[in-house]
């Protein structure tokens, strides 16, 4: 989400608009605003104590971000993403009379959805507060097909007012590995990626289980690059005893978040990119994997079987076995004519999609909302739009 809203919103002001990207303050350093980028500025609302907190206890202080935004000047539109920035947003966008735009990134899950194993069940709060979301805001952006197809079926949304903005991906930082590329692991096995925050929805078991099944002669090291979530305490622990057991102890590289360009480099000196996600909304590391020609193994959820063009960039895998997945990267590991033509495609599927086109799109949908002369947005005008993440 926070790379959708940052990238969104530079292509944005490149486009002639101003944007602010809401946030809440997080630690007693942050400043009141920063500039991210001529026409963006970032701002720090005071709610809640000035730490970081488990997503669950973000619920407490919806209010108090509301009030603080509703505190500022009033904008062109507002566009919050996730439910929290919805629920506190939505009130202060219709007292300054202005639309609302209203972005999920994910969805919870109904009470009768199986919870993959440590997963834990959202709170009641956000399924009401999701469903009032999508009957209240002036429009709902999807990022892909498949998050639209829930929010009218799951959440009740109107067709009429759900439009889908693709993501985009920066073609320039996420590219192939030249001819003189290193594999930044300790020995010449190669690597598998997996990109992701360290949480149960996020299927790393999987990728563990999976890579046991490679043949030992072949088998590659595994590569995951990402933040520990603070609402799932031991679950790295769990990560490292699963590979103990599977004897994968020396194979698993668990190298923490990753800069932008290191995560960059990982991507495109990997051997294959895995998405093992129980549910994505698009799938965002995949379309960054297809940037660096690296051909992705994804799992059949939402909006993956957008991301990866299944049997042309990667394989989409309708199965969550472990054998079935060490059959996968077994094959492309020992097929690299297909490997070869599965990059190629993959990085040709990237290049046509930018941050400047989902902008474009994107000021399409609050061009509907804005009424007539909004025909200036496309000629420059200065609108002002505030981003609620």
């Amino acid at each position: 989400m926070n790379v959708v809203v940052r990238h969104q919103a530079e292509a944005l002001a490149s486009l002639g608009h101003e944007v602010s990207i809401l946030t809440r303050r997080s630690a007693v350093d942050q400043p009141a605003a920063a500039q991210l980028a001529p026409g963006v500025t970032l701002r720090f609302l005071d709610a809640g104590p000035a730490i970081a907190l488990p997503k669950g206890q973000h619920e407490h202080w919806i209010a108090d971000f509301s009030s603080r935004l509703g505190e500022l000047e009033p904008c062109d539109i507002v566009h919050s993403h996730h439910w929290f920035s919805g629920m506190a947003a939505l009130p202060v966008a219709r007292h300054w009379g202005v639309p609302h735009v209203q972005s999920f990134h994910s969805i919870a899950a109904d009470d009768s959805t199986p919870l993959s194993a440590g997963e834990r069940a959202e709170s009641p709060g956000r399924m009401l507060g999701e469903a009032w979301l999508a009957r209240e805001s002036d429009l709902l952006v999807a990022i892909s097909a498949a998050e639209a197809a829930t929010i009218t079926g799951r959440l009740g949304g109107a067709a009429e007012r759900t439009a889908i903005v693709l993501p985009g991906v920066d073609n320039t930082a996420f590219s192939p590995a030249g001819p003189s590329s290193g594999t930044p692991a300790a020995d010449d096995r190669g690597y598998l990626l997996v990109a992701a925050r360290l949480q149960p929805l996020k299927g790393l078991d999987l990728a563990i289980a999976a890579l046991a099944g490679v043949p030992a002669d072949l088998r590659p090291n595994l590569v995951i690059a990402g933040a520990a979530s603070a609402d799932y305490d031991g679950y790295v622990t769990e990560l490292r005893e699963t590979a103990e057991r599977l004897g994968l102890g020396a194979q698993l590289r668990l190298v923490g978040p990753r800069s932008r360009n290191d995560l960059a480099r990982l991507f495109r000196d990997a051997s294959l990119v895995l998405v093992p996600s129980h549910s994505e909304t698009y799938g965002l590391v995949a379309l960054e994997g297809a940037a660096s020609g690296v051909p992705v193994i994804a799992a059949a959820s939402g909006g993956l079987r957008e991301a990866v063009v299944d049997g042309v960039t990667g394989l989409v895998l309708e199965s969550r076995e472990p054998r079935v997945w060490a059959e996968a990267i077994t094959g492309l590991l020992t097929d690299a004519p297909r490997s070869q033509r599965m990059s190629v495609a993959a990085r040709k599927h990237a290049l046509d999609l930018d941050w400047t086109r989902s902008a474009a799109s994107l000021l399409g949908v609050y061009r509907r909302l804005l009424g007539p002369g909004t025909g200036q947005i496309a000629s420059g005008s200065r609108q002002h739009h505030r981003a609620v993440a």
